[in-house]
């Protein structure tokens, strides 16, 4: 008996990045398009009425009003803070200090690291989140909690330890040492474990001794095909304390340079106030920014200018990123949203089709994982999301008068959120559909 499943619906994918190509060379549309799966895998897409003659017996399930789109893939962002969504903010190290770092502390115990992971990846799943690049806390637990709980389900997800040993909780600061052991103990544990992959996760420049980041700087050259994550030059005071405790340092993305941590699969949240030369040196080295719009809102970081990235003579590879729990929204949709609103306040606005380009195929580039993740093709790993066009009243009336498919995609970034996701699968299993 075949194992194939097949979904039916309207389908949006991109093969090429429409900054820098016209897009109809980069972008794949079927108004009735059919996905077939099997064994974890996009095995057909295209038109049905090309596909369906070749299905026989196989399954097709049907979404009216909607469109499938490769799963989103989210590439920055902090489960343990899944607690403490909506806190007030103030600015960002006043909100570490009085929020997070108290949060994090809970993470020491194994059952509420799994608690908090359980919650975090469903709510992963109700917003068409299929993937997604996560800091845990500096407990070791907290890592294998996140783990085993996206191995329930076969998800594609990349994490890790994070490190601190200063300007920190007590609680919450481990060593040089234990920074490298730990996390090369988890990395010998979860690497390539199944759909797992390891993220080397200095929290940032603030919280690391220069001992701590020779160690970590160790343990990226030990092991070069894992990701590594941290934060670049998210709000200006920052960029100054960096300044201060790295007056040998040109800057703030010199200070991670100098220890090998930028090169392809390093991402660095948010990179609001880059400078032209760290810019270059992000091109150069392949590092990827993480856009967080919605926590850089929040926080009062400022807002990232996403085409001055895209620049052709020195491109910046960009992920989207919910920065939870800054980020005040599990949804992509709704991080497109504020992504909108940051580009126009830098007087830099993209269409909606860019926009979903950034939160699929852009964000698998940005992670070096375009080969597997963040298109519709066959081969490619079977992460979808199914979006229902007309998920409240005021969004099925405004459907009513949109012209083109640029406007329907405008209406869904900015109107929905996750009542708009009408199923998410991941490895060709439906593991979210709405009720």
């Amino acid at each position: 008996m075949s194992t194939k499943t097949a979904i039916r619906g309207a389908m949006l994918t991109f093969k090429k990045d429409p900054f820098f190509h016209d897009m109809s060379e980069c972008m794949v549309y079927e108004s009735d398009a059919i996905v077939v799966m099997e064994d974890g895998k996009i095995v057909q897409a295209g038109a049905a009425s090309q596909i369906l003659p070749t299905l026989g017996d196989v399954p097709v399930k049907a979404y009216t009003d909607s469109i499938i789109v490769p799963g989103f893939i989210d590439s920055h962002v902090h489960y343990p803070q899944t607690e403490m969504i909506a806190a007030y903010g103030e600015q960002l190290i006043d909100w570490l200090n009085n929020y997070t770092f108290i949060a994090e502390q809970g993470f020491a115990s194994k059952d509420h690291a799994a608690e908090v992971a359980e919650v975090f990846i469903k709510e992963q799943f109700r917003n068409g989140v299929t993937s997604s690049t996560v800091y845990c806390t500096i407990f070791p637990q907290s890592v294998d909690a996140l783990f085993e709980e996206a191995a329930k389900h076969n998800m594609r997800v990349m994490a890790g330890k994070v490190c601190m040993d200063r300007n920190a909780p007590p609680e919450l600061l481990d060593t040089a040492q234990r920074a490298y052991d730990e996390s090369k103990a988890l990395i010998q544990k979860w690497h390539k474990n199944g759909r797992a992959e390891y993220v080397i996760t200095p929290r940032f420049i603030p919280t690391s001794t220069p001992e701590q980041m020779e160690a970590v700087g160790a343990l990226a050259m030990e092991f070069p095909d894992t990701l590594i994550q941290s934060h670049v030059s998210e709000n200006v005071n920052e960029v100054a304390w960096v300044k201060e405790l790295c007056p040998e340092a040109q800057d703030y993305t010199d200070a991670y340079a100098k220890y090998g941590l930028l090169r392809d699969r390093a991402i660095y949240g948010h990179g609001i106030h880059l400078t032209e030369r760290e810019l270059n040196v992000f091109s150069e080295t392949g590092a990827a920014i993480a856009h967080c719009p919605t926590s850089n809102f929040f926080l009062g970081s400022g807002c990232l200018n996403v085409k001055k990235l895209k620049n052709a003579d020195r491109p910046v590879r960009i992920g989207l990123a919910t920065d939870l729990g800054a980020g005040t929204s599990f949804s992509i949709l709704q991080t497109m949203n504020e992504a909108y609103k940051a580009a126009q306040m830098n007087n830099a606005p993209y269409s909606s089709l860019h926009a979903f380009y950034l939160a699929s195929r852009g964000t698998a580039e940005a992670l070096r994982l375009s080969d597997k993740i963040g298109s519709i093709e066959p081969g490619m790993e079977a992460d979808l999301a199914v979006i229902n066009l007309k998920s409240t009243p005021i969004i099925d009336y405004r459907m009513r008068y949109a012209k083109s498919l640029e406007e329907v995609l405008f209406i869904q970034m900015t109107l929905a959120d996750d009542r708009a996701i009408a199923a998410t699968y991941v490895a060709g299993k439906e593991v979210y559909a709405a009720q």
